[in-house]
């Protein structure tokens, strides 16, 4: 099936892709799935892929106890054979299985490149959440990992397989009703950054701190770390730009057929909010410098945003016209006296009900996931590369990296892409690779 009709069809299409694309073997069996971290997300990319394929959910890894028993039953309770997986504490015993067709990782950060690369070692193909590594060395030895070794790798930039948005790009862009794009604006008002400052304490006795801190710095224990509150900190994270800017820079880079910027500056800091334990800025903007284009990234976590309708967002100025598109909805405004184009973001509720009640699920992302897992598994059955693909997916979260150094290095960084370095700026190179805790060793030193 033509990938674009695919997308376009909504969800009928989507169910009689997840019919031929059941499994890539010959002998039609359920294809193996493991999982390295069963937090949010972890369970909303695990229950979208149950959803569109018959797989088998034999593994499951977390160091929290507690997390890692109620996905375990969870998934039980969801995938059509009813089997408990297998839990594992520590993923190296998980993968040492080599029973895996398919390994989701879904950890935090910082720990995105030590288990990709292990699961495609240890023979699966991966589906890794955004953005690809906390630092551009590991994203280096990610892409090459998968060139070597033959694996298809998935990153969870799904705005290339939303279908409202599918829909903006091949429809607005590139049938040029915008003309020529020199500028672009992207950016995210959310309210994200956490802003109390609790005590530090001893961790909970169901989860194995020193094993969820990983190759990172040692941090004492706080309860705005774990669960879900790791992007406060630049020890597992990069802040807002990774989190947030890296989703619409990616959606633009697909929009506008870019690959790397050329030059990447940075400002900001945290600017308001200044009693939070948090280390992440609350106010910056990134400018990515392409030939004849610009892409400004703005975030702040503060205040209200430009336009109340597009808080996390991109603003392709062209021309001949103006296209806003986010998660929910996209609107081109011709120049002309052309008609202006309005699509709201598609819901498959009446095929996918369990949608409207699963706890913490947001909504309005669950149609691009399922179809980001069908081009996933499109591409696992041709062996051919997918929609966001490692490379794509390493462009983007480099980029964003890129722009954190050039903040806290106050200068412009030239980034040579045949090279893989800044140019003539050796402090910059130095902090493409961030040291790693003992006894872990960074990939990129392999």
């Amino acid at each position: 099936m033509d990938r674009r009709h695919f997308l376009l069809t909504g969800a009928a299409g989507l169910a009689a892709a997840s019919r031929a694309y059941a499994s890539p073997f010959a002998d039609d069996r359920p294809l193996r799935v493991g999982m390295i971290g069963c937090g949010w997300y972890g369970k909303v990319d695990l229950f979208r892929l149950i959803q569109v394929s018959p797989v088998e959910v034999v593994s499951l890894c977390d160091v929290d106890r507690h997390m890692l028993a109620e996905a375990a039953d969870m998934v039980a309770a969801r995938q059509a054979s009813k089997k408990k997986p297998r839990t594992y504490a520590d993923y190296r015993r998980m993968l040492a299985e080599k029973d895996l067709d398919i390994v989701l990782v879904d950890t935090p950060d910082h720990w995105h490149a030590l288990a990709a690369i292990a699961a495609m070692q240890a023979g699966a193909d991966v589906y890794c959440q955004k953005p690809v590594s906390a630092d551009v060395r590991e994203g280096q030895a990610m892409l090459d990992a998968a060139r070597k070794l033959g694996r298809v790798v998935q990153i969870g930039t799904q705005r290339r397989s939303t279908p409202h948005l599918v829909e903006a790009r091949d429809q607005v862009v590139q049938s040029g009703k915008l003309g020529k794009v020199a500028l672009v604006e992207i950016c995210c008002y959310y309210h994200m950054r956490a802003m109390d400052h609790p005590p530090d304490i001893a961790p909970p006795e169901y989860l194995d701190y020193d094993m969820w801190t990983g190759p990172a710095p040692m941090r004492p224990y706080n309860r705005l770390v774990h669960p879900r509150g790791w992007r406060a900190f630049m020890e597992y994270s990069n802040g807002i730009v990774g989190d947030m800017c890296v989703h619409m820079f990616d959606m633009t880079r697909w929009m506008l057929g870019l690959g790397w910027p050329k030059r990447i500056s940075s400002s900001g800091g945290i600017l308001v909010d200044k009693n939070s334990i948090a280390n992440i800025t609350d106010t910056q903007l990134v400018t990515f410098e392409y030939d004849d284009l610009k892409i400004i990234w703005q975030h702040r976590s503060w205040g209200d945003p430009p336009d109340p309708n597009y808080p996390w967002a991109a603003t392709l100025y062209g021309d001949r016209g103006t296209l806003k598109a986010d998660v929910f909805h996209y609107d081109f405004i011709p120049r002309d006296r052309g008609k202006p184009v309005h699509k709201d973001v598609t819901y498959e509720f009446e095929q996918f009900p369990e949608d409207r009640t699963e706890k913490d699920l947001e909504r309005h992302c669950a149609p691009a996931i399922r179809h980001h897992m069908m081009d996933f598994l499109a591409a696992i059955r041709a062996r051919s590369k997918p929609v966001a693909d490692i490379e794509e997916g390493h462009i983007s979260t480099a980029s964003c990296i890129l722009g954190n150094i050039a903040l806290q290095l106050n200068r412009t960084l030239a980034w040579d892409a045949a090279r893989r370095e800044v140019t003539g700026d050796p402090e910059a190179n130095r902090l493409l690779q961030r040291p790693y805790r003992s006894p872990w060793i960074h990939p990129g030193l392999g």
